[in-house]
């Protein structure tokens, strides 16, 4: 941290949708200093191209760590490369809130031996909506009691990974929580019932116009329940990241979902 106590923040995407949204986000917290931002997109282009006075712009994230220190890195880059940025930053003691999705079960156990390695907590999080969160929750508490249930979650068509993580996660979450796994009910294998992730149906939606949303539906013995989240602008990850950035430095290792922080 800074002698003023800030916690210094590098974001990694920083040009990305998601990445602007998060670079105007710590500007605004008082206790957050931007001291770098990354992202390909810096490559060939004159300084100051973010328009952020005073901030550093890199290309890449080696040439960012060589000249700037960092208490928390912010990831919001693409699934091929946001383990090897993770795996940077935690051999340098930097910190790590993750937002990209697309990493592995292998991939996070290497992550968490970094996090022991270096002494640097990572939190991966595949929405930072509290809304989001929230859903989730609710939703294992009415597994237990309805355990038929199809999830739809809808983003918009630049989205690179379907289903979504947010799904994944719901899914893994319901499956865990619910004391019985009936069958899918509908035709066995055909593609149209989406995506069978441990007994759930997930079906992704990828159209403009949308930002993230997702809807859960269970069926039971003459009745039907939904839960359904929407986030209508990108402000609305925005106080999951910003309380990621603040509590990530006091996290023991790797935890998966923002309500291990909450």
């Amino acid at each position: 941290m800074t002698e003023a106590g800030k916690i210094r923040v590098l974001v990694a995407g920083a040009l990305g949708r998601m990445g602007r949204t998060v670079v105007d986000a710590v500007r605004r917290e008082p206790d957050l200093e931007l001291v770098a931002m990354v992202d390909t997109a810096f490559a060939g282009r004159e300084e100051g191209a973010a328009g952020v006075p005073g901030v550093p712009e890199f290309a890449t994230l080696a040439q960012c760590l060589e000249q700037v220190t960092a208490d928390v890195a912010v990831d919001f880059t693409i699934p091929d490369s946001v383990f090897a940025n993770v795996i940077a930053c935690l051999g340098h003691g930097i910190s790590c809130v993750v937002g990209t999705t697309g990493l592995s079960a292998e991939q996070l156990e290497a992550i968490e031996a970094s996090c022991r390695e270096s002494g640097a907590g990572c939190l991966v999080a595949p929405n930072f909506a509290i809304g989001a969160v929230l859903m989730m929750d609710i939703a294992q508490v009415v597994a237990r009691y309805m355990p038929f249930c199809e999830i739809t979650e809808l983003h918009h068509d630049r989205k690179l990974d379907a289903p979504s993580g947010t799904a994944l996660r719901t899914a893994d979450m319901i499956a865990a929580a619910r004391v019985e796994c009936p069958e899918t009910p509908g035709p066995e294998g055909s593609v149209a019932r989406g995506l069978v992730h441990n007994g759930i149906p997930i079906h992704s939606v990828r159209l403009p116009g949308l930002v993230a949303h997702q809807e859960i539906v269970f069926g039971g013995q003459g009745q039907t329940l939904s839960i359904r989240h929407d986030s209508i602008s990108r402000e609305s990850f925005m106080p999951g990241v910003v309380l990621a950035v603040r509590r990530v430095l006091s996290l023991d290792g790797l935890a998966v979902g923002l309500e291990k922080v909450m």
